[in-house]
């Protein structure tokens, strides 16, 4: 079959299917041998390894997916991409596609049925309306995982590495942080894409932890104070918490901890790291 990360044989294909591109799926096609090969060797293919895919596309990186692993299941939303997925996948008996959106699929299922429960590895050139959903959805659903290598926007994947103090630090950092190690392993300019996006994109790698950098007594408590304090970023850590209702603090009580820990009445969320919240959960919880 001929190799979609060139972008003439990607072309060709698309002519063939008479392809409309779905804005609302946030469509860009990889379009570049180099990347592919990059992606390929940070996701540290083996043999071995299940892989989950999603969003292939045409199925571009599901061929250098199919030649690296042993097996391949991978989940498209568009159901006019199956019929071009069925021929650009001809060749491999390793490949599985889902017609189905990714949020709704049952990943531990897929696990058990494809791997005995062990780990996967999950490959995406995710759309950027969705990364950050999906990135969640992965974690808190506890899928047995080993990694994920994706495509995302250069900033997403510049948030979900940097620390407390910088502007794009936020809930998406510390989430990122909690589950897995972040390491940007490629940056890759529009002109890989077809069609270009507007913005540069890279490729970063969550090692997925085996236990969780930080201990805390109630990790979706701590979820619920991060997503407030960061709710409203300028505001102090103490006005944060104390107007989020769902949280059901009052002011004396945040002050009072703030004070128990040590820490300024005036300190912002944007501040703290990842322990501060752990420590800040389980004082307040």
């Amino acid at each position: 079959m001929a190799n979609l990360g060139i972008p003439q044989n990607t072309i060709a294909v698309l002519q063939k299917y008479n392809f409309n591109f779905q804005k609302k799926f946030g469509q860009n096609f990889l379009i570049d041998t180099r990347v592919l090969d990059r992606i390929i060797e940070s996701a540290e293919i083996t043999g071995e390894d299940c892989i989950l895919e999603i969003g292939p596309g045409i199925g571009t990186m599901t061929q250098y997916l199919a030649e690296n692993a042993r097996e391949v299941v991978a989940v498209e939303i568009d159901k006019n991409l199956i019929p071009i997925l069925e021929d650009t996948l001809s060749e491999y008996d390793n490949v599985t596609v889902i017609n189905d959106d990714i949020l709704k699929v049952d990943i531990n299922k897929i696990v058990e049925e494809k791997n005995a429960g062990k780990p996967i590895k999950v490959v995406a050139n995710l759309p950027y309306y969705i990364t950050t959903p999906i990135i969640m959805g992965l974690f808190e659903s506890h899928v047995p995982l080993q990694s994920i290598t994706i495509m995302v926007q250069k900033e997403v994947a510049d948030r979900m590495q940097v620390g407390p103090g910088t502007k794009d630090y936020g809930a998406l950092s510390l989430a990122v942080q909690y589950y897995a190690k972040p390491e940007i392993v490629a940056n890759v300019p529009p002109n890989c894409f077809m069609p270009r996006p507007n913005v540069g994109s890279a490729v970063i790698r969550l090692t997925r932890y085996d236990a969780p950098p930080v201990q805390v007594n109630d990790e979706k408590y701590m979820f619920s104070l991060i997503r407030a304090s960061f709710n409203q970023r300028r505001k102090t850590l103490v006005n944060g918490l104390t107007n989020a209702p769902e949280l059901g603090l009052s002011k004396e009580k945040v002050t009072e901890t703030l004070e128990k820990l040590g820490w300024s009445a005036t300190i912002r969320g944007e501040a703290l790291t990842l322990e501060q919240f752990a420590q800040l959960s389980n004082v307040l919880k």
